[in-house]
This record gives C-alpha cells, structure tokens and sequence, in this order.
C-alpha cells in the first residue's frame, strides 16, 4: 500500500512536503520491487537545479540501470548519503530509510500534477 500522504509520478517517484515546505523524493515500492537488488544510487550534489521531468540520477540494480527522474522543479538542499554505502535502503524502506533527495520547491503549483496514492494505484492497474 502506498502512503496515502505522498504524491506520485508516472515515474515511479514519490514526493513527501515537509511542514517547512521542503520537498522529499524518493523510489516507489512498486519501482523497488521492479528493479530487484539495488546495487548502486548515483544522486545530483547538493545545490544542483533540478528541473521537473528531467534526469536527476540513476539507479543500478541486478537487473538493469534506470534513470531517475524529478517530479518538480527545485534546488537540492540535502541527499541520503546513506544510500551511497547502503544502496539496499532502497529495497528495504523506499518510503522511509531509502528516500533519495530534500528539495527547496521552485513552484508549488508543480504539486498538484503528481498523482494521489489512489490515483497512482490505478495507474499501477491500468499498466498491468
């Protein structure tokens, strides 16, 4: 089940607003799980602009190498070192110990393109 307080893409992102308005990005459960083992999280440093849509790093499992791509725009603030020697976070806790990056928001407006969790979870439906 997908944390009802999150925003998704069509990517497989999830997005979490803190109470200080900071954006936090991570990796579905559903995109964890596609992947397999996860081997290897390449993250944009802290300060890079992101732009919405667009490449923001890469991930490598024991199946395959895809990108990441940034739900909204915005500036990196903070990244989860942790994933860099524990990449397996992802697997294990993609909702919590597995997030990716802190982002200051560009355009809050960006928001309301991402999907609820009952959205993506017929999104999800209608991709079997």
């Amino acid at each position: 089940m997908n944390p009802p307080e999150l925003r998704y893409s069509k990517e497989h992102e999830w997005l979490r607003v803190e109470s200080d308005g900071t954006a936090v990005l991570g990796i579905t459960d559903f995109a964890a799980e596609s992947l397999g083992d996860v081997v290897f999280v390449e993250l944009p440093d802290v300060g890079s602009e992101l732009g919405q849509s667009e490449k923001m790093g890469e991930i490598e499992s024991v199946k395959a190498v895809s990108d990441l791509y940034s739900p909204v725009a915005g500036r990196v603030i903070e990244r989860n070192e942790r994933l860099i020697d524990n990449p397996e976070l992802v697997n294990s806790g993609p909702f919590d110990s597995g997030w990716m990056l802190k982002v200051e928001l560009s355009d809050a407006s960006q928001l309301d393109q991402l999907m609820s969790a009952e959205e993506y979870e017929s999104f999800l439906e209608s991709q079997e």
